[in-house]
């Protein structure tokens, strides 16, 4: 059959084939397929299935149709708040899906912790385009709700010297933490800065250790950008926190 490459694969090669897609299976296979099995079997619509294994070792999921926004040039609708609440709901479903299974073990939940609009699937939904499920589950595990709400605010509203309007991009915050639900904000900015010091310090480590994906990252310049952004938010860290105080989550 042929296979036609999706686009936006920075680390893997990623080809469709009819209706399914095929990547190479992560190092932590066996967790990535246990945890699709299980929101598989607990109906949750926002992941691909798993469907087995080809001959030449590639995972084979199911194609989901819709836009992902892999381009740094997005439709607007990509980042309205309506879609950064609907994101925040989707990750909040995941999470409640995995609190206290065996796949969490060592955490609160199953964290994606790769939460991008490079990673989700945009469909229209009653008329505007929205984030309906997630892609690239590889670096899936065990951890803290607060941890994928604070990749989704530095991810999703690109937080770093491209901001221009700290006031806006504060309320954006917001509106993620309150369509989540999130009580506890105090350490989200603090969370924020580790994500980012140890993506920049993981695709040095893994460049220099020869691995090609970190090596083609750390090319294209994004140890650069994302130290960059953690110089921006260290900068900015007061005035980004002092913004949540005394808000509250708009749902339990």
């Amino acid at each position: 059959m042929t296979e036609t490459p999706l686009p936006g694969g920075l680390v893997n090669p990623v080809v469709r084939i009819g209706d399914t897609v095929r990547r190479p299976a992560p190092d932590r296979a066996e967790f990535v397929h246990r945890l699709l099995g299980l929101l598989a079997d607990r109906g949750f619509e926002g992941a691909p299935r798993l469907l087995g294994v080809d001959g030449q070792g590639r995972e084979i999921l199911t194609y989901l149709p819709g836009h992902v926004a892999w381009q740094a040039d997005q439709p607007a609708a990509v980042t309205a708040d309506g879609s950064l609440a609907r994101l925040a709901e989707l990750v909040r479903q995941l999470h409640d899906l995995t609190a206290g299974t065996a796949l969490a073990h060592g955490g609160e939940v199953v964290c994606h912790n790769d939460l991008a609009p490079r990673n989700t699937v945009y469909r229209p939904v009653a008329g505007a385009l929205r984030p309906v499920a997630l892609l690239d589950w590889d670096l899936a595990a065990p951890g803290r709700r607060l941890d994928d709400v604070a990749h989704v605010c530095w991810q999703f509203l690109g937080l770093g010297p491209s901001v221009t309007d700290l006031t806006e991009v504060t309320r954006r915050i917001a509106v993620i933490c309150d369509a989540y639900g999130l009580r506890h904000r105090d350490r989200l900015i603090e969370t924020i800065l580790w994500w980012q010091d140890r993506c920049w310090r993981g695709i040095e480590a893994g460049a220099r250790a020869g691995q090609p994906g970190a090596r083609h990252l750390r090319e294209a310049g994004a140890v650069e950008e994302v130290r960059a952004a953690y110089h921006w938010v260290a900068a900015h860290r007061s005035p980004l926190q002092e913004g949540l105080i005394g808000r509250r989550p708009a749902q339990g």
